[in-house]
């Protein structure tokens, strides 16, 4: 079942405590957003993949003035749960913020990474990462999103691999090390 609700409110800008976590997920404390990501903590995070009925990804190209990683293609959607907050909420409530759009999301797996990322800044997160399905109409916020593209999985992969400089870290770490965990929800998705 396909869920939409065009021309969501846009959040206003705020400095966001991030949830600090240990490598068992345990929870550590608290950290401001590009605090925690000057220094390389380990935090919660989650990225999204929303597929049509053609199974293609939705990808988005991250805005250019975005504080990391800017002009980048990335999957769905990616964000953090602010303190307090649990992590599918923010799952949807980023793919209001960033596309304008709701899905039902379904709990695929967890990855882990760190990597130094542009402006001397670090991603150090243990992500949840939830897929859906998605053939409506996209309310990009342009402070968030600069365009979007529907990708069959084995393309992306292969591209990943030809024009890496193409692509978010993130991205190309799930095409690389979870391709299987997501053609398996992919099917799940599509069924």
């Amino acid at each position: 079942m396909n869920v939409h609700a065009p021309s969501f409110v846009r959040a206003a800008k705020t400095e966001e405590a991030l949830i600090l976590v240990d490598e068992r997920n345990r929870k550590t404390g608290e950290g401001e957003k590009l605090a925690t990501h000057r220094k390389g903590l380990l935090h919660r995070a989650f990225s999204i993949f929303l597929f049509d009925n053609r199974e293609r990804i939705l990808l988005q190209r991250r805005y250019a003035g975005k504080y990391h990683s800017g002009g980048l293609w990335a999957n769905t959607c990616c964000g953090h749960p602010r303190a307090g907050e649990k992590t599918l909420t923010a799952a949807n409530r980023r793919l209001g913020e960033e596309l304008g759009a709701a899905a039902r999301l379904t709990f695929g797996f967890r990855a882990r990474y760190e990597t130094a990322l542009d402006h001397g800044l670090t991603e150090n997160e243990l992500v949840y990462v939830y897929a859906g399905r998605f053939d409506g109409i996209l309310d990009l916020n342009p402070e968030e999103v600069s365009e979007t593209e529907s990708v069959a999985l084995p393309d992306l992969v292969n591209d990943a691999v030809r024009r890496p400089e193409r692509y978010a870290y993130w991205l190309r770490h799930y095409l690389a090390q979870h391709a299987e965990d997501l053609a398996r929800l992919r099917a799940a998705i599509n069924r």
